[in-house]
């Protein structure tokens, strides 16, 4: 069974703290994640000073001030917090991760070891970050949100012309609404990007609760990805559209339990768990009177009757007019045996 992996997505819901950084590595372990993931940037190299937020943004934090790139300035993590959140992943036993945004971002992530890389949506447009990615010669995934097919191959032919297969990318389904509306959410579009690119494909989830990610999984998504808080009152662009603990950790849950009940063979047949059933909750060819030796049987004299373990009321026809060898009471089980 292919391991769906999910990543929880700390994004920068630590709101410049390292220790709540550290409360979100806490969560995700005991949620049961495969990876916790951040975010890489310096504001200077994302945004202008000019940039206003994004309406979710405005209103998700509240605060009067409509700069993108002070909010930003507030959310970077230094080199130090990058090395300080790596150690305590290490310490904690989960996979430490983030996402760059700028080309700098992407070579310092692959200076720090990190095993494959993360696009976010709004980078798939961005030549000189793709070509960035492909020259490590990493694994990718690639958030679509906002795209169009077009969007996704010109991507993928940067990723290709540099460097990558198409068996190292893997291509997420995704909606940059935070949150999500359900109407908006379009999550056959995943299978459609599976069909055309021939990638392996995920769902990066930003709607209101763990229905949505549950769906993507049984539909044949390999990798999840969910924005997570500690608390989504805290002040914050994207705490409204995340997840809280318990909720990460139910999601994960149903994720396991999914993966499960797809990880059959594809072949219509009896369980192990179910075979002991059959007897008991199928029928088998009964009489429903006293019959005398020698008398042949015809449909008046027979009824399915539980259990299952006699003759099968699909051979119906192979016991009509047959004598029986014996005198038979009414609801004796009939066999192969007492006719000739």
């Amino acid at each position: 069974m292919n391991k769906v992996i999910i990543i929880a997505e700390a994004g920068v819901n630590h709101n410049g703290d390292i220790q709540i950084a550290k409360k979100l590595i806490d969560a995700a372990v005991d949620a049961g994640v495969d990876y916790v993931k951040f975010q890489t940037f310096k504001a200077d190299n994302l945004v202008s000073k000019s940039a206003k937020k994004a309406t979710y943004q405005s209103v998700n934090i509240n605060d009067g001030d409509d700069s993108q790139y002070k909010m930003l300035k507030n959310l970077e993590l230094s080199h130090e917090n990058h090395l300080e959140l790596m150690s305590y992943c290490s310490e904690r036993g989960i996979n430490f991760f983030s996402t760059a945004f700028d080309v700098e971002g992407v070579r310092y992530l692959n200076d720090l070891g990190l095993s494959f890389f993360k696009i976010p949506s709004g980078e798939i447009t961005n030549y000189p970050y793709l070509k960035a990615v492909a020259l490590c010669k990493k694994p990718v995934i690639m958030s679509t949100g906002m795209c169009s097919e077009k969007d996704i191959e010109s991507a993928l032919q940067v990723l290709v012309k540099f460097g990558l297969s198409k068996e190292m990318i893997s291509i997420l389904h995704c909606n940059t609404e935070y949150p999500t509306p359900m109407k908006d959410v379009n999550l056959i579009a995943m299978l459609s990007i599976k069909e055309k690119f021939q990638t392996q494909i995920g769902y990066s989830d930003h709607t209101l609760g763990i229905e949505v990610p549950i769906a993507a999984v049984a539909l044949g998504a390999k990798i999840i990805e969910k924005h997570f808080t500690l608390d989504k009152t805290l002040p914050g662009p994207d705490h409204v559209a995340s997840l809280e603990p318990n909720e990460l950790k139910d999601m994960v849950v149903a994720i396991r339990n999914i993966e499960l009940a797809t990880s059959g063979d594809g072949e219509k047949n009896p369980s192990e768990s179910e075979t002991k059933n059959i007897a008991i909750a199928r029928k088998s060819i009964h009489l429903n009177k006293n019959l005398q030796k020698g008398h042949v049987l015809t449909d008046e004299d027979l009824i399915p009757l539980r259990p299952g373990d006699g003759i099968s009321p699909m051979e119906w026809e192979k016991v009509i007019g047959k004598k029986l060898i014996a005198d038979k009471i009414e609801f004796d089980k009939l066999s192969f045996s007492d006719i000739q």
